[in-house]
């Protein structure tokens, strides 16, 4: 039987929801629809870490580290969705869009390009390769292991 994913601490001890507002904001900057699931996982756990957290790749084996903030928090600039947008926007092509990271400051990105309706899972790679990592955010949550 599959163990489902539970979310822990890891930016802080205690929960920080992101607000709603919030996501809606992305939406409209970027264009886009946010996956409900997506949603649904960042207004309860944005800044922490799933368990189990390892995904897989065609490469082999990664490690999903913290889920992004949908905006800044003070000494966390560093975790949020559109920092890391602005990191990544000059290197990666439109319609990659950054909600997590791995240990080795990799991204794991909702890829829009093939379907503005139901974005694709993404690796960006620390030398800018994209690789293919799931269907979808919750087919992502549901492979996880470890």
């Amino acid at each position: 039987m599959k163990t489902p994913v539970r979310w822990e601490p890891y930016l802080w001890e205690e929960a920080h929801p992101a607000d709603h507002r919030e996501l809606a904001s992305l939406e409209q900057e970027w264009k886009i629809r946010l996956p409900d699931d997506y949603k649904r996982a960042a207004c309860s756990f944005q800044g922490m870490t799933p368990r189990p957290n390892i995904f897989q790749t065609p490469q082999g084996e990664d490690v999903f580290s913290v889920l992004l903030t949908a905006s800044a928090h003070e000494g966390m600039e560093s975790y949020s969705i559109q920092e890391m947008f602005k990191l990544l926007r000059p290197h990666v092509p439109a319609g990659i869009y950054p909600f997590a990271t791995t240990p080795g400051s990799e991204h794991l990105c909702f890829d829009y390009r093939n379907s503005p309706e139901q974005p694709e899972i993404v690796l960006v790679t620390m030398d800018l390769q994209i690789i293919p990592v799931a269907g979808s955010f919750q087919e992502l949550l549901e492979g996880m292991k470890g």
